[in-house]
């Protein structure tokens, strides 16, 4: 089941029409397929790069259901489906395996700080709820609340479904304790860029990624090098793309990657509020970054 989902797989953009009141379907089609063509493993709609925050729940269901469509089988789509409110997971959830999500990316409860007791609980009716494979997400910059490896195997070992983890602490530990204690199938998926070649040398089989969206052959290049034990180019390419990875970041994601997204031709908008159209100087960053890895074309 789990071997579907490895290798470079963006969490998309959701583009907005230009008063940012709904969300541009063409436009999300366009990235969509071109992606694909570029060779991408897999997608991620509606998760914390696709604004899922600021989605409706209408929108977040369509943005899904689109992606699916587009995608049409050749990738597998993981679908965002998770929230602070277990009912509301439980709707995003069921509705993700209803319209044909190939798996959902459920995330731990942001806000309310539930202990681990109750994130097990909230997993479980998750689990209980649909047959696809379940995705954890742990990234605690946004939930205020880890996701506890002894956790995640207490889940796997009860849910055969629950097949791996997007792990976006950014710390080694961390991820190697995932590997040492949840079963021997269980995915480690990189969520954090920068880190993606030291997770792969703990155990990482691929990457959840903000920079493939705009730089997806040379995600592939690398992953693609480092599978076949050439850890030199691995690591040459790693270099080459850390500073496009921290630029991603210099301001609150997706806020830099939709202006990257604009700078390489993709459909883009800027983020809805609270959150703002990139600053000047991040742009400046993000066009320079972009120029030195010849991806602004001619």
């Amino acid at each position: 089941m789990g071997e579907r989902f490895e290798g470079i797989i963006p969490a998309l953009i959701t583009p907005f029409t230009d008063d940012l009141s709904a969300v541009d379907e063409e436009g999300l089609r366009e990235n969509v397929s071109r992606l694909v063509e570029a060779g991408v493993h897999g997608v991620v709609p509606a998760g914390s790069t696709g604004e899922s925050s600021t989605l409706s729940h209408a929108e977040h269901r369509r943005v899904i259901e689109v992606v699916v469509d587009e995608v049409n089988g050749k990738v597998p789509v993981i679908a965002g489906a998770g929230s602070n409110s277990t009912w509301e997971a439980l709707e995003l959830s069921t509705y993700a395996e209803d319209v044909g999500a190939d798996a959902i990316l459920s995330v731990v409860p942001y806000y309310n700080k539930p202990p681990q007791e109750g994130l097990v609980q909230h997993f479980s009716e998750i689990a209980e709820a649909v047959e696809i494979p379940i995705i954890l997400y742990n990234v605690p910059s946004r939930t205020c609340c880890r996701l506890e490896p002894e956790t995640a195997a207490k889940l796997a070992e009860e849910y055969s479904h629950v097949i791996g983890v997007k792990e976006a602490s950014g710390d080694l530990d961390t991820a190697q304790r995932f590997v040492e204690e949840c079963p021997d199938d269980f995915l480690l998926i990189c969520g954090s860029d920068e880190v993606f070649l030291p997770y792969l040398s703990v155990g990482a089989c691929g990457v959840i990624s903000v920079t493939a969206n705009i730089a997806p052959e040379l995600m592939i290049e690398m992953y693609e090098a480092w599978s076949k034990g050439d850890i030199e180019k691995a690591r040459e390419i790693h270099y080459d793309l850390l500073p496009l990875h921290r630029a991603m970041f210099v301001e609150t994601n997706p806020i830099p990657v939709k202006a990257a997204a604009e700078m390489v031709g993709m459909a883009s908008s800027p983020p809805r509020p609270p959150l703002k159209e990139a600053r000047e100087d991040t742009k400046e960053l993000v066009r320079r970054e972009l120029e030195r890895l010849g991806l602004l074309g001619d």
